[in-house]
């Protein structure tokens, strides 16, 4: 098994659902007490997250290559960023560092090509939502089209996730808006819908409706830890 290393912090409620999933995904692709070999850096949110409502986008890439040199010289195989967002900034860490990353859109996007879709909804940071860094790599790489909510219903996304799911918070009406928003994604021709925030999975599970969600948390921890046992086995 290779070590996966993880970039945490953003926030605490996500990184939390990383390391209990990649664990537990370990011991069911491995049995037994196994678990899986990883490094962990985890950053203070409180100080990332005023550059991002500021765009001072300067200052965030600094500290996330700090904390993935980090990482590496923990001793790392390969990284996970575990947050959507600073995936913007996938490909400035890769050249700073020896081991790969890998990417959460195309862990994801695999998964919606094994349900034959091309054509899904995005829901996330307004960062996630509004810039080129996620949509486009999804249509550009692997051919599969975005949509998002309009002006408002983009903010209201964003301050759940920055307000309350960030903070662990669970409220009811915030789980109705959500929805309300997936309808209309759906209404506008999305055919599943991206959680491309990896704190929404403590708000919306496949269980409360029909549409397929690809919830990206779960999604990439799964690959993370097929990455490491292949890479183990000596496949690419």
């Amino acid at each position: 098994m290779k070590t996966i290393g993880l970039l945490g912090g953003m926030t605490c409620e996500s990184s939390l659902l990383y390391y209990k999933l990649i664990n537990e995904i370990a011991r069911e692709r491995l049995g037994t007490n196994h678990s899986a070999k990883s490094v962990m850096v985890s950053v203070d949110f409180a100080e990332i997250e005023p550059w991002m409502e500021r765009g001072q986008w300067g200052q965030v890439q600094s500290a996330m290559v700090e904390a993935s040199r980090q990482i590496e010289h923990g001793g790392a195989d390969f990284l996970v960023l575990c947050t959507n967002t600073i995936h913007k900034f996938a490909e400035a860490i890769g050249c700073e560092i020896g081991i790969p990353i890998l990417h959460i859109v195309d862990a994801t996007a695999a998964a919606i090509k094994k349900t034959g879709l091309d054509r899904v909804g995005l829901l996330g940071t307004r960062f996630t939502m509004e810039e080129e860094f996620y949509s486009g790599r999804l249509l550009k790489k692997h051919g599969i089209a975005s949509l998002t909510p309009d002006v408002d219903d983009r903010m209201r996304v964003h301050r759940i996730i920055m307000e309350e799911l960030s903070r662990g918070i669970i409220c009811e009406q915030s789980r109705d808006e959500y929805w309300r928003i997936i309808d209309s994604l759906v209404r506008r021709g999305a055919q599943g819908i991206i959680l491309g925030c990896t704190e929404i999975p403590l708000l919306i599970a496949q269980d409360q409706g029909e549409i397929p969600l690809f919830d990206t948390t779960t999604i990439h921890a799964r690959a993370a830890v097929d990455f490491s046992l292949e890479a183990a086995a000596g496949r690419p």
